[in-house]
């Protein structure tokens, strides 16, 4: 039996003549006109009709093609209105039947998404300014998963530059003087900001930085290559268990210098064609043409010493990546300051005439702040905020609020770990991504609000019902449903059928957020439907309760789904 919304589409294409596969159905401004939308707008546009005129003719035409759907004209719009025992029955039988892949696609089927997020500094612990790529990275790539795209998340680690000579002769000077055993990313940490320090003012140390790296990018097997490939070793290992926390892991961890042997090809390519002059003994890639804005800015790809740059290098990226997985979209997720590094690439191949330009898009993101916009509050090690203390963090105060409202809860630390983290991940995705996110604990931490607290919060409460249900053998459990029960419940099922819709915006906008509001309108629609005593659920007449018990199983798994694609657990206990 087709879906209401097949129904409507091919009634329509039966009286319009029109390819339904053509035909757009939307949510109506007012929820009160009805259930679904068809704007006439371009139909009328192509049939040189006024678009209320055609609404109207079509709403008598439709009039008797359904039993269980309402069409009204309104304006230049056609409302349908599904009967909710229709709505409901089609609804929660496409939840049941979709299982874990309710809400997704096989729009993405043959198309690759790769998704460059994260990406720390080795030589330094993760810290709190890689959160947000962190977090907004691993959402999108569930989301385009969960649209059938194949996705490869690429951890493209700071792991070349300049800087690593610096690091270099600080290992040499000063090893003896840190605690490389105990806790050796901290020591590196330690010598990395002394190296910085020397850089500035010891001119026998700035010579020996620049001829470590040197020495780097030659290739030359020795002490510089073997102290750089130790440093990227212990750094990995704190990486992955900071994503091992998260629920993360990317597919390639390919550093900078995985692209190493491929930066001469990439600059050859490059002059091949045509794009390139000297400028003060530099290479460089001047982008006026393409781009007036960056006619002073041009992109500098290799310096007078013949050393290359974080541009090169992300050319490089590019060049290989289109090459391995020929994307449908390269997304990099990385903060707005990084605004005219991307534009100066995709100017670089646009000025190459690349057909693929176009695909490469910049995630850009707001700054995370602590309360009152100011610098967040946290621990501090050197001078670098932590993120795995800001994990901590929020994972004890989890535990506090939790041992306050369920002391008895048997699984209190696992639920905590979850609780913490997923308020901390809610928090980041709740505010569409261009927006700064504050970091107060104290009220992205509540169980009531628009917190990710509340969302779990929610799902344990709908899993409880169920459990109850089961426990004492409800009646209702073996009862055939009578969706009538659920005439008042027409909002929440509206809102479970568009799961596919809203991940599909999401993905379009590579904008998470999108996911993080719908959970929060589900969730409120199904706690205030619950409070109302109309809608008891145990212990009421066999028929209804079983269609209000297949109501709070959809919402459920509804609900776990949307916060799954966030990155949040989703607890069945709080």
């Amino acid at each position: 039996m087709p879906t209401f919304s097949e129904s409507i589409l091919a009634a329509l294409s039966k009286h319009t003549g029109a390819n339904s596969g053509a035909l757009k159905l939307e949510s109506p401004r007012d929820p009160a006109l009805g259930d679904v939308a068809f704007p006439c707008f371009v139909l009328a546009k192509e049939r040189k009709q006024p678009p209320p005129a055609l609404a109207a003719e079509l709403a008598a035409k439709l009039a008797g093609e359904f039993d269980d759907i309402a069409v009204v004209a309104t304006g230049p719009y056609l409302n349908f209105r599904v009967a909710r025992p229709r709505l409901a029955r089609e609804v929660l039988g496409a939840v049941e039947a979709a299982g874990a892949r309710f809400g997704g696609s096989s729009e993405g089927a043959g198309k690759t998404v790769v998704i460059d997020y994260s990406s720390p500094n080795i030589a330094k612990p993760m810290h709190v300014g890689h959160i947000r790529s962190t977090i907004l990275g691993a959402s999108l790539v569930r989301i385009f998963r969960h649209l059938g795209y194949r996705v490869v998340g690429v951890n493209h680690i700071g792991d070349w530059g300049a800087q690593f000579g610096g690091l270099v002769v600080a290992l040499r000077r000063w090893k003896s003087q840190v605690d490389l055993e105990r806790d050796p990313v901290m020591g590196l940490l330690d010598l990395y900001q002394r190296s910085k320090e020397a850089l500035k003012s010891d001119e026998q140390f700035q010579r020996e930085a620049v001829a470590a790296y040197q020495e780097l990018e030659s290739g030359r097997e020795g002490e510089v290559r073997e102290l750089w490939r130790w440093v990227t070793e212990v750094s990995l290992r704190g990486f992955n268990a900071t994503y091992k926390r998260l629920g993360i892991a990317h597919e390639h961890v390919r550093g900078e210098s995985w692209y190493e042997p491929l930066l001469q090809a990439t600059l050859e390519r490059v002059k091949a064609a045509g794009v390139t002059e000297i400028s003060e003994g530099a290479l460089v890639v001047m982008l006026g043409e393409v781009d007036k804005g960056l006619k002073a800015t041009p992109c500098l790809l290799q310096q007078s010493n013949g050393t290359t740059l974080y541009a090169t290098r992300d050319l490089a990226a590019l060049f290989s990546r289109w090459e391995e997985f020929a994307f449908e979209r390269c997304l990099y997720v990385v903060g707005g300051e990084q605004k005219l590094h991307f534009r100066q690439l995709k100017a670089v191949l646009q000025r190459m005439n690349e057909a693929w330009a176009a695909r490469v898009e910049h995630v850009d993101f707001g700054m995370l702040l602590g309360p009152g916009r100011v610098k967040i509050a946290s621990r501090k090690r050197g001078e670098v905020l932590v993120l795995d203390d800001l994990i901590d963090e929020c994972v004890e105060e989890a535990a506090k609020v939790i041992e306050e409202k369920n002391p008895g809860l048997s699984t209190k630390a696992q639920v905590a770990e979850q609780v913490g983290i997923g308020a901390l991940v809610f928090n980041d995705l709740k505010r569409e991504r261009i927006k700064d996110v504050i970091f107060d604990k104290r009220e992205f931490l509540a169980f009531e609000g628009d917190t990710g607290p509340y969302l779990q919060y929610t799902h344990a409460r709908l899993a409880s019902i169920l459990r109850k249900a089961l426990a004492s053998g409800d009646a209702a459990l073996g009862a055939e449903p009578d969706f009538t029960a659920l005439e008042n419940a027409g909002e929440i099922l509206l809102r479970i059928a568009r799961l596919g819709d809203v991940t599909r915006a999401a993905a379009a906008k590579a904008e998470p957020s999108e996911l993080s509001q719908y959970a929060l309108s589900l969730a409120r629609e199904v706690s205030t439907w619950l409070t109302q005593p109309e809608n008891r659920v145990l212990g009421s007449e066999p028929r209804a309760g079983a269609a209000r018990l297949a109501l709070v199983r959809a919402a459920k798994a509804t609900l776990g789904i949307a916060l799954s694609l966030l990155g949040m657990a989703a607890p069945e206990e709080m």
